[in-house]
């Protein structure tokens, strides 16, 4: 019992989160509320002694609990249908900033499920695409589409505050892979810590492992040694709608570089990505 006290101690300080995730997929707040009430029944019936980061896991599970419930409702065809999304909590918004609001929300609820929880968890979240493939079924590389699908939708958002709220976060985003990547050809090695989520993680498909990139690998200072000094010929680009980089030879993408940006504005997830099919869907655009 004092194990599950202590365990509600901690669900607690990360509820204001969660009820965040789940109102943005759901577009309700009492339906988050339920959400995350299901999120803690998940985590008490749980052995998480193999999990280092709670608050990760636990978003995981809200996402997945909050697309299952706007899958259902989807089934069910119920009508949800007021113009503007119910309001969420001031605590919401607070945590959300005051720039995301119900006009965001009303794009998200046009997004195919899948889709606005890809788009979600990632880009709102910074929860790595490789996390959140078993939530929606699929590869980690066509969750990255989804969240594709729907970030070139929010780009295209009639409403200015959104287009200007998501193009001031993609612009910072911008920033901190440019500055990874000089850091990584000149060998700096403490800004590239400093660019990096001590708990960070590369990981490569079997396509770019055979180039010669290492297949997985774990913490700021693991990622820092193996970088320093390489990339030289990484160019900056947009790959899949999301700041990133790729690698080419006579013309011909080899590798791209995908980013996760944690909250924290550093560097949380890097997915190397070698193999042709993947690469040939996803929209690389090599910047200039």
């Amino acid at each position: 019992m004092a194990d599950l006290d202590a365990l509600a101690l901690e669900f607690e300080e990360h509820r204001a989160h969660l009820h965040v995730v789940a109102y943005r997929i759901l577009g309700s707040a009492s339906d988050a509320d339920d959400a995350v009430q299901e999120a803690w029944l998940r985590l008490s019936r749980s052995d998480i002694s193999g999990v280092r980061n709670l608050r990760a896991w636990l978003t995981t599970v809200t996402g997945r609990v909050a697309l299952n419930m706007l899958q259902a409702r989807q089934s069910r065809r119920e009508d949800v249908g007021a113009d503007v999304p119910e309001r969420a909590g001031p605590e919401d918004e607070a945590l959300l900033g005051d720039d995301v609001g119900a006009a965001l929300q009303v794009l998200l609820d046009t997004l195919e499920p899948r889709e606005r929880l890809a788009f979600v968890l990632h880009d709102l979240f910074a929860v790595p695409f490789d996390e959140i493939a078993p939530v929606v079924g699929t590869s980690g590389a066509a969750a990255r589409q989804l969240a594709s699908r729907a970030r070139r939708r929010v780009k295209a958002a009639p409403s200015p505050p959104v287009a200007a709220t998501f193009k001031a976060r993609q612009d910072r985003q911008r920033e901190v892979v440019a500055a990874f990547f000089a850091a990584a050809r000149e060998a700096r090695f403490e800004a590239l810590l400093e660019l990096l989520d001590p708990e960070v993680v590369m990981r490569a498909d079997e396509a770019a492992a055979r180039m010669g990139a290492a297949p997985a690998t774990a913490g700021g200072d693991a990622v820092a040694r193996w970088l320093s000094g390489r990339a030289q010929a990484a160019v900056l680009a947009d790959v899949a709608g999301e700041p990133g980089a790729v690698w080419a030879v006579g013309g011909q993408v080899r590798v791209a570089f995908g980013f996760t940006i944690g909250e924290d504005g550093r560097v949380a997830w890097i997915d190397l990505i070698g193999d042709p099919a993947v690469l040939a869907g996803l929209d690389n655009d090599t910047a200039r």
